[in-house]
């Protein structure tokens, strides 16, 4: 039985979101202006479009040739007061060799960036993702897993030596990737490093069709066309980004 507490609850969610989506920059209607240095409105960027953007980001990075500014400075912020305009989300690890905006050689209010150990799914990250796509303006997500993944390498480890003890939170981290991290033994037979290789990839996979089987928004904007959730996997040695579309 629902008690009045829990319809008070879900009345004051429901009313919070309601007047987030109705802010200035939050109503999806309108994006950062197209190109660096633009510092206006624009159409929502096209799933396809956010594509060919991060990759030729990313190819700047990999190359070095990277933007002088890519929009950091007083001229990008201000307007950013008013709103935020992102043209895709990036769900990426909290791993410290793998920051976003640097691999996609990118400025302020273009990337939702939502972050955790292992870009692993739990509810409130879930949330984070939805709210990047129903409340604000990105169209394209991005589940990017990585070389040497330390999160992956600590489910693949449990998984080879039964009985490791961690702490709760990291528990819970390692029991949300073991999925992966089993069904790529059972597919590939690999142990160890290789292992980890292949469970975070598979991860990758099994994530970006758990945020369309778990969000019934986000399932319909993807169907409609309007929004894309592709993998993505960056290389350590050699700081490129495959894209699964």
């Amino acid at each position: 039985m629902i008690s009045r507490r829990d319809v008070l609850k879900g009345f004051a969610a429901g009313t919070a979101a309601f007047a987030l989506s109705n802010l200035p920059g939050l109503s999806g209607s309108t994006a950062w202006a197209s190109g660096h240095g633009g510092h206006g409105e624009a159409k929502v960027v096209s799933p396809q479009e956010a594509i060919a953007r991060l990759k030729k980001g990313n190819q700047r990075y990999v190359s070095m040739n990277r933007l002088p500014d890519p929009g950091v400075g007083p001229e990008v912020r201000m307007p950013l007061t008013k709103g935020q305009w992102p043209y895709a989300t990036i769900f990426s690890c909290s791993d410290s060799r793998v920051p976003s905006e640097l691999i996609f050689d990118e400025g302020l209010g273009r990337l939702f960036i939502v972050r955790v150990a292992g870009n692993m799914l739990a509810p409130a990250l879930l949330g984070s993702i939805e709210y990047a796509s129903i409340h604000s303006t990105s169209r394209l997500i991005m589940v990017m897993g990585h070389e040497s993944c330390g999160a992956v390498g600590a489910a693949v480890h449990v998984a080879e030596h039964p009985g490791t003890k961690e702490t709760p939170g990291i528990n819970d981290i390692i029991n949300r990737l073991m999925p992966a991290v089993l069904k790529a033994k059972k597919e590939t037979g690999l142990n160890g490093k290789e292992l980890v290789e292949a469970a975070a990839k598979e991860n990758v996979r099994m994530t970006v069709k758990q945020i369309a089987d778990e969000s019934e928004p986000l399932r319909e904007m993807q169907n409609k066309g309007e929004l894309k959730i592709v993998g993505g996997y960056y290389s350590l040695t050699t700081a490129k980004v495959d894209i699964w579309v």
